[in-house]
């Protein structure tokens, strides 16, 4: 059995500002080892169901270089580093037997959440067909391309809900309460990993009852960017075209797998600044 484990920062207990998910402030250190220890209770719940288990751990947040690999369980393969192919999902294929995500939270413009966004603060809204997506929908639905079933989401109430309308089956764990983007009612961190510990071992022996979220293709995608330089450079990708509405751009791919890769690299073009 091969379990990939994508494990992002903002949906973890105790974290609710963004000092504690950046590099660059002060409470930084205690996110990633708040972070890191949430990461072991998974891994140690997915072997309590399945000792033999092959599991691969995708540090998904920001720079993808938080987990500390020197306190990460050891019987856990750690996927550090960018850019790489699959962003957050990185290590999964069509060999993996479960998805779990871990630290989520929920998408831009929805709330009240914490931290909530959608890649980055340059990503207002995509839209699949229709179908507002953050990350938790559009990593899950890449997932689902690979036929792959998403079996657990952690995070704050909101991201548990977002992930409950998408995949019922699904077992959610809320580790948090949001009071607004930087404010929550919070488990306490060791109640938290005993929640995940056991909802990853039973999520993993369900694995087979949930199905995977997939999305047939050709699909209508619209993406809202905040920037007017975003947009000048995302049009000059084939295919990709500016619509009526003035922050957005819009593509029609043939299969969700082309629809995600397009999304994360219109999610990089938002990080150029004009020269």
């Amino acid at each position: 059995m091969k379990a990939l484990i994508s494990v992002d920062m903002e949906g973890i207990s105790g974290i609710v500002h963004s000092s504690e998910t950046n590099p660059e402030r002060y409470d930084y250190q205690r996110g990633r080892e708040l972070m890191t220890a949430e990461a072991n209770a998974v891994i140690a719940g997915v072997l309590d169901a399945e000792p033999t288990a092959d599991v691969l751990v995708a540090d998904a947040h920001g720079t993808f270089r938080n987990l500390l690999p020197e306190q990460l369980d050891r019987r856990a393969r750690l996927v550090r580093g960018k850019p790489r192919a699959l962003n957050m999902l990185a290590g999964l294929d069509e060999e993996t037997d479960a998805a779990l995500f871990v630290g989520y939270h929920v998408r831009a413009g929805e709330g009240p959440g914490v931290l909530a966004h959608t890649m980055n603060g340059e990503i207002l809204d995509v839209r699949v067909t229709g179908r507002s997506l953050g990350e938790i929908g559009l990593n899950a639905a890449m997932a689902g391309h690979l036929g792959v079933p998403v079996v657990l989401l952690s995070g704050d109430d909101a991201a548990c809900a977002e992930a409950a309308a998408l995949i019922p089956e699904a077992v959610t764990v809320p580790v948090k309460e949001a009071l607004g983007m930087a404010a929550a009612v919070t488990l306490h961190p060791e109640e938290a990993r005993d929640r995940l510990r056991r909802a990853a071992a039973d999520a993993v022996s369900r694995r087979r009852e949930i199905p995977p979220l997939a999305l047939t293709g050709p699909l209508d995608v619209e993406v809202d960017l905040a920037s007017p330089h975003t947009i000048d450079l995302a049009t000059l990708i084939p295919g990709v075209s500016r619509t009526a509405g003035a922050r957005t751009v819009a593509f029609t791919a043939p299969d969700y797998g082309s629809a995600y890769r397009l999304i994360l690299l219109l999610a990089q073009l938002a990080t150029i600044r004009p020269a």
